[in-house]
Protein backbone atom coordinates (compact mmCIF):
# COMPACT_ATOMS: atom_id res chain seq x y z
CA UNK A 1 0.00 0.00 0.00
CA UNK A 2 2.90 2.13 1.26
CA UNK A 3 4.68 1.98 -1.92
CA UNK A 4 1.85 2.81 -4.14
CA UNK A 5 0.83 5.63 -2.45
CA UNK A 6 4.68 6.39 -3.15
CA UNK A 7 4.70 6.20 -6.51
CA UNK A 8 1.67 7.81 -7.09
CA UNK A 9 2.85 11.05 -4.97
CA UNK A 10 5.89 10.94 -6.77
CA UNK A 11 3.92 10.78 -9.83
CA UNK A 12 1.50 13.92 -8.83
CA UNK A 13 4.58 15.71 -7.01
CA UNK A 14 6.42 16.14 -10.33
CA UNK A 15 3.55 16.62 -12.43
CA UNK A 16 3.01 19.87 -10.17
CA UNK A 17 5.94 21.45 -10.85
CA UNK A 18 5.13 21.15 -14.29
CA UNK A 19 2.33 22.18 -14.14
CA UNK A 20 3.68 24.93 -12.04
CA UNK A 21 5.89 26.35 -14.60
CA UNK A 22 3.16 25.76 -17.09
CA UNK A 23 0.58 28.36 -15.43
CA UNK A 24 2.83 30.75 -13.66
CA UNK A 25 6.32 30.48 -14.95
CA UNK A 26 9.42 31.12 -13.05
CA UNK A 27 7.49 32.60 -10.02
CA UNK A 28 5.74 29.24 -10.16
CA UNK A 29 8.52 27.43 -9.67
CA UNK A 30 9.39 29.68 -7.07
CA UNK A 31 6.30 29.05 -4.83
CA UNK A 32 6.81 25.37 -5.55
CA UNK A 33 9.78 25.74 -3.69
CA UNK A 34 8.63 27.49 -0.68
CA UNK A 35 5.68 25.07 -0.19
CA UNK A 36 7.59 21.96 -0.88
CA UNK A 37 10.32 23.16 2.11
CA UNK A 38 7.04 23.49 4.21
CA UNK A 39 5.30 20.49 3.46
CA UNK A 40 8.39 18.26 3.42
CA UNK A 41 9.41 19.12 6.75
CA UNK A 42 5.62 18.62 7.94
CA UNK A 43 5.71 15.09 6.28
CA UNK A 44 9.54 13.70 7.96
CA UNK A 45 8.71 13.56 11.01
CA UNK A 46 5.94 10.18 10.14
CA UNK A 47 8.16 7.21 10.02
CA UNK A 48 6.64 4.66 7.41
CA UNK A 49 7.72 0.99 5.81
CA UNK A 50 7.89 1.38 2.34
CA UNK A 51 8.95 -1.69 0.42
CA UNK A 52 9.60 -3.37 3.76
CA UNK A 53 12.28 -0.70 4.87
CA UNK A 54 11.75 2.13 7.38
CA UNK A 55 12.03 5.56 6.02
CA UNK A 56 10.36 8.97 6.77
CA UNK A 57 8.56 10.65 4.87
CA UNK A 58 9.24 13.73 3.01
CA UNK A 59 11.85 12.33 0.65
CA UNK A 60 9.45 13.15 -3.32
CA UNK A 61 8.56 16.56 -1.66
CA UNK A 62 12.03 17.13 -0.81
CA UNK A 63 13.29 15.74 -4.00
CA UNK A 64 10.94 17.82 -6.23
CA UNK A 65 12.67 20.99 -5.39
CA UNK A 66 15.63 19.69 -7.42
CA UNK A 67 13.72 19.06 -10.42
CA UNK A 68 12.05 22.59 -9.69
CA UNK A 69 15.97 24.22 -9.07
CA UNK A 70 16.87 22.20 -12.95
CA UNK A 71 13.85 23.27 -14.34
CA UNK A 72 14.68 26.94 -13.50
CA UNK A 73 18.24 26.51 -14.81
CA UNK A 74 17.44 25.07 -17.67
CA UNK A 75 14.75 27.58 -18.75
CA UNK A 76 15.27 30.45 -17.25
CA UNK A 77 18.92 31.05 -15.65
CA UNK A 78 21.18 29.74 -12.88
CA UNK A 79 20.34 32.83 -11.44
CA UNK A 80 16.53 32.44 -10.92
CA UNK A 81 17.94 28.65 -9.31
CA UNK A 82 19.45 30.42 -6.83
CA UNK A 83 16.34 32.87 -6.10
CA UNK A 84 14.40 29.79 -6.14
CA UNK A 85 16.73 28.37 -2.76
CA UNK A 86 16.46 31.92 -1.13
CA UNK A 87 13.05 31.88 -1.06
CA UNK A 88 12.87 28.42 0.08
CA UNK A 89 15.19 29.23 2.91
CA UNK A 90 12.96 32.22 3.93
CA UNK A 91 9.67 30.31 4.22
CA UNK A 92 11.68 27.79 6.40
CA UNK A 93 12.36 30.23 8.42
CA UNK A 94 8.91 31.25 8.70
CA UNK A 95 7.69 28.33 9.30
CA UNK A 96 9.61 27.63 12.51
CA UNK A 97 9.02 30.68 14.15
CA UNK A 98 5.24 30.19 13.45
CA UNK A 99 4.92 26.51 14.34
CA UNK A 100 6.98 27.96 17.59
CA UNK A 101 3.53 30.41 18.25
CA UNK A 102 1.08 27.79 16.95
CA UNK A 103 2.22 25.68 20.04
CA UNK A 104 2.79 28.37 22.46
CA UNK A 105 -0.84 29.75 22.60
CA UNK A 106 -3.14 28.63 24.75
CA UNK A 107 -6.37 26.61 23.61
CA UNK A 108 -9.69 27.40 24.83
CA UNK A 109 -12.18 24.49 26.19
CA UNK A 110 -13.71 24.48 22.69
CA UNK A 111 -10.11 23.43 20.88
CA UNK A 112 -10.02 19.75 19.98
CA UNK A 113 -6.58 20.05 17.80
CA UNK A 114 -3.71 21.65 20.09
CA UNK A 115 -2.66 17.81 20.77
CA UNK A 116 -2.33 16.80 17.99
CA UNK A 117 -0.72 19.58 16.29
CA UNK A 118 1.96 19.77 19.05
CA UNK A 119 2.99 16.59 18.48
CA UNK A 120 3.64 17.65 14.64
CA UNK A 121 5.63 20.43 16.10
CA UNK A 122 7.18 18.89 18.82
CA UNK A 123 10.74 18.28 17.24
CA UNK A 124 10.07 21.49 14.92
CA UNK A 125 12.90 23.22 15.50
CA UNK A 126 15.21 20.55 15.87
CA UNK A 127 14.04 19.04 12.62
CA UNK A 128 13.72 21.77 10.77
CA UNK A 129 16.60 23.86 11.92
CA UNK A 130 19.09 20.29 10.33
CA UNK A 131 16.53 20.51 7.47
CA UNK A 132 16.66 24.31 6.73
CA UNK A 133 20.88 24.04 7.01
CA UNK A 134 21.16 20.67 4.68
CA UNK A 135 18.41 22.10 2.31
CA UNK A 136 20.08 25.05 1.96
CA UNK A 137 23.34 24.15 1.47
CA UNK A 138 22.61 20.92 -1.15
CA UNK A 139 20.38 23.01 -3.37
CA UNK A 140 22.68 25.48 -3.37
CA UNK A 141 25.54 22.96 -4.10
CA UNK A 142 23.16 21.17 -6.72
CA UNK A 143 22.53 24.63 -8.39
CA UNK A 144 26.38 25.40 -9.01
CA UNK A 145 27.17 21.36 -9.57
CA UNK A 146 24.47 21.31 -12.01
CA UNK A 147 25.92 24.47 -14.10
CA UNK A 148 29.02 23.66 -14.02
CA UNK A 149 28.41 19.95 -15.41
CA UNK A 150 26.55 22.18 -18.09
CA UNK A 151 29.25 24.33 -19.22
CA UNK A 152 31.81 21.18 -19.05
CA UNK A 153 29.36 19.67 -21.55
CA UNK A 154 28.29 22.29 -23.68
CA UNK A 155 25.06 21.70 -22.52
CA UNK A 156 25.02 18.78 -23.56
CA UNK A 157 23.55 15.47 -21.67
CA UNK A 158 21.00 16.99 -19.87
CA UNK A 159 20.31 13.49 -17.93
CA UNK A 160 23.77 13.47 -17.06
CA UNK A 161 24.05 17.03 -15.14
CA UNK A 162 20.27 16.12 -13.89
CA UNK A 163 21.13 12.38 -12.16
CA UNK A 164 24.79 13.61 -10.96
CA UNK A 165 23.93 17.04 -9.37
CA UNK A 166 20.80 15.52 -7.69
CA UNK A 167 22.06 12.27 -6.62
CA UNK A 168 25.54 13.27 -5.19
CA UNK A 169 23.84 16.39 -3.13
CA UNK A 170 20.34 14.89 -2.17
CA UNK A 171 22.14 11.55 -0.23
CA UNK A 172 24.66 13.61 1.43
CA UNK A 173 21.87 16.13 2.06
CA UNK A 174 20.02 12.96 3.55
CA UNK A 175 22.55 11.19 5.84
CA UNK A 176 23.79 14.61 6.99
CA UNK A 177 19.66 15.57 8.24
CA UNK A 178 19.04 12.18 9.47
CA UNK A 179 22.10 12.27 11.72
CA UNK A 180 21.40 15.81 12.87
CA UNK A 181 18.01 15.56 12.98
CA UNK A 182 16.98 11.79 15.04
CA UNK A 183 20.29 10.77 16.90
CA UNK A 184 19.54 10.67 20.39
CA UNK A 185 16.04 10.59 19.47
CA UNK A 186 15.99 7.33 17.90
CA UNK A 187 19.05 4.63 17.91
CA UNK A 188 22.09 5.16 15.79
CA UNK A 189 21.45 2.05 14.26
CA UNK A 190 17.95 3.23 13.40
CA UNK A 191 19.15 6.39 11.89
CA UNK A 192 21.96 4.73 9.92
CA UNK A 193 18.87 2.74 8.51
CA UNK A 194 16.83 5.65 7.60
CA UNK A 195 19.21 7.21 5.53
CA UNK A 196 20.53 4.39 4.00
CA UNK A 197 16.76 3.34 2.67
CA UNK A 198 16.73 7.23 2.44
CA UNK A 199 19.38 7.58 -0.27
CA UNK A 200 18.42 4.26 -2.20
CA UNK A 201 14.85 6.30 -2.59
CA UNK A 202 16.41 9.49 -3.34
CA UNK A 203 18.44 7.58 -6.31
CA UNK A 204 15.09 6.17 -7.72
CA UNK A 205 13.47 9.46 -7.27
CA UNK A 206 16.21 11.51 -9.27
CA UNK A 207 16.10 8.87 -12.48
CA UNK A 208 12.50 9.09 -12.18
CA UNK A 209 12.53 13.04 -12.15
CA UNK A 210 14.52 13.27 -15.73
CA UNK A 211 12.22 12.51 -18.03
CA UNK A 212 9.59 15.58 -16.21
CA UNK A 213 12.63 17.42 -16.90
CA UNK A 214 12.84 16.43 -20.69
CA UNK A 215 9.30 16.71 -21.04
CA UNK A 216 9.34 20.44 -19.72
CA UNK A 217 11.91 21.08 -22.08
CA UNK A 218 10.49 19.87 -25.18
CA UNK A 219 6.76 20.21 -24.51
CA UNK A 220 5.98 22.87 -22.09
CA UNK A 221 7.38 26.14 -24.15
CA UNK A 222 4.82 28.73 -23.58
CA UNK A 223 5.08 28.91 -19.53
CA UNK A 224 3.14 31.30 -17.07
CA UNK A 225 0.19 31.40 -18.75
CA UNK A 226 -2.48 32.69 -15.98
CA UNK A 227 -0.21 35.52 -14.89
CA UNK A 228 -0.99 39.08 -16.33
CA UNK A 229 1.68 40.95 -18.19
CA UNK A 230 3.85 43.34 -16.60
CA UNK A 231 5.16 45.93 -18.30
CA UNK A 232 8.76 45.05 -17.44
CA UNK A 233 9.91 48.57 -19.40
CA UNK A 234 8.05 50.67 -17.81
CA UNK A 235 10.00 52.73 -15.07
CA UNK A 236 8.15 54.17 -12.43
CA UNK A 237 9.60 58.38 -11.98
CA UNK A 238 10.39 59.46 -8.59
CA UNK A 239 10.16 63.25 -8.09
CA UNK A 240 12.21 64.87 -5.77
CA UNK A 241 10.24 67.08 -3.26
CA UNK A 242 12.28 69.67 -1.76
CA UNK A 243 10.78 71.53 1.20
Amino acid sequence: MNLALGIFELIVCFSGVLLMDKFFGKWGLYTWMALAVVFANIQVSKQVDIAGVSTALGNVMFASTYLATDLLNEKYSDKASRNAVKIAAGALIAYIVFAQFTQIFIPNSYDVVDSGMKNIFAMSIRITTASGLMFVLSNWCDVILYQRIKQKTGGKHMWFRNNVSTIVCNCAENFAFTILAFAGTFPLGYCLEIAVTGSIFEMLIAICDTPFLYFSRRFIKNTGILLEKDDDNKSENISEVTI
